[in-house]
């Protein structure tokens, strides 16, 4: 018996799903949102990444060296309040806050997706359970509970995932229910339940990797959101804190000279900007592409 012949009802769904990605790939570039959102999130993204190896050969200076009076023209975009290279701190300042929003939007799609998948396979009370407890974390805006627990455990790296994170999961839960709920009617997980498959495998071979459109979706809309929430607590002190290289940060420490030296303002407010700008074009672009192959399919 050929491979081909050998493979179940539920096999030939996962490999129909794992055939998608290149479909998908294809028809986001196809878009013009999507070529602009794709430009511009790799531009910032290169920027963020290679920012702190070339901010000394750039601008002749590391990111914390003091190269002149306060809020001067001397060097590459002036000074910071403290009298260091703008063009040195904007360079090495968009690592971390890069790093901790990918971080804290992949803990948030794990934890989301995995509860949101059980409440919609499991249903009856589990269901119920789940959702009544995610409908009480939703219930509190994120920005006070980030707020609340920075004040209380400190402004630390860790910190910042795990509460943007956390605070990520209960909408990611909601989108991974809903997407749940329209596939395990279909005939490739009816058949792998026929095999006695453990549910668990179900959950992580066959649903995970056919409601891979919507999640994808939502991981551009909340990467966007961890950018905007971390650079907002850098802004009010609950962030990054000094003497760090930081795009939120730097809106702080500059704002009171914004109309003497605006570059370490506004060097930090564009590169945050086009960064959101970009996923939410790319988000968009996700969100045609898959509806436009569900719907051939």
């Amino acid at each position: 018996m050929s491979d081909q012949q050998s493979l179940t009802p539920a096999d030939e769904g996962v490999k129909e799903s794992l055939s998608r990605p290149p479909h998908v790939l294809k028809r986001i570039w196809a878009q013009r949102e999507g070529k602009i959102g794709v430009i511009i999130t790799v531009t910032v993204v290169a920027l963020a990444l290679l920012g702190p190896l070339l901010a000394a050969p750039i601008t002749g200076v590391t990111p914390y060296e003091f190269v002149g009076k306060p809020f001067s023209n001397h060097g590459l975009f002036g000074t910071d309040n403290l009298g260091r290279s703008v063009g040195s701190r904007f360079l090495a300042g968009g690592l971390l806050l890069l790093v901790y929003s990918v971080l804290a939007t992949a803990l948030g799609m794990v934890v989301g997706a995995v509860f949101g998948m059980l409440a919609a396979y499991a249903g009856g009370a589990v269901d119920s359970l789940i959702m009544r407890i995610n409908d009480v974390f939703l219930a509190v805006p994120q920005l006070v509970f980030a707020l609340l627990a920075v004040t209380i455990a400190g402004p630390k790296g860790w910190v910042l995932v795990l509460v943007i994170g956390l605070t990520h999961a209960p909408r990611i839960a909601r989108v991974a229910r809903s997407a749940t709920l329209s596939v395990i009617s279909e005939d490739y997980i009816r058949a792998a339940e026929m095999y006695a498959v453990p549910r668990w495998k179900i959950i992580g071979r066959e649903i995970l990797p056919n409601i891979t459109g919507p999640m994808s979706v939502e991981a551009g809309l909340r990467l966007t959101y961890s950018i905007g929430a971390i650079a907002s607590l850098s802004f009010l002190g609950l962030g990054m804190q000094p003497p760090q290289a930081d795009w939120g940060l730097m809106i702080n420490e500059n704002r009171i000279a914004l109309t003497v030296q605006p570059w370490g303002v506004l060097l930090s407010v564009i590169a945050i900007a086009v960064l959101t700008i970009g996923t939410n074009l790319l988000a968009d672009a996700i969100a045609r592409a898959t509806a436009s192959t569900n719907v051939e399919q």
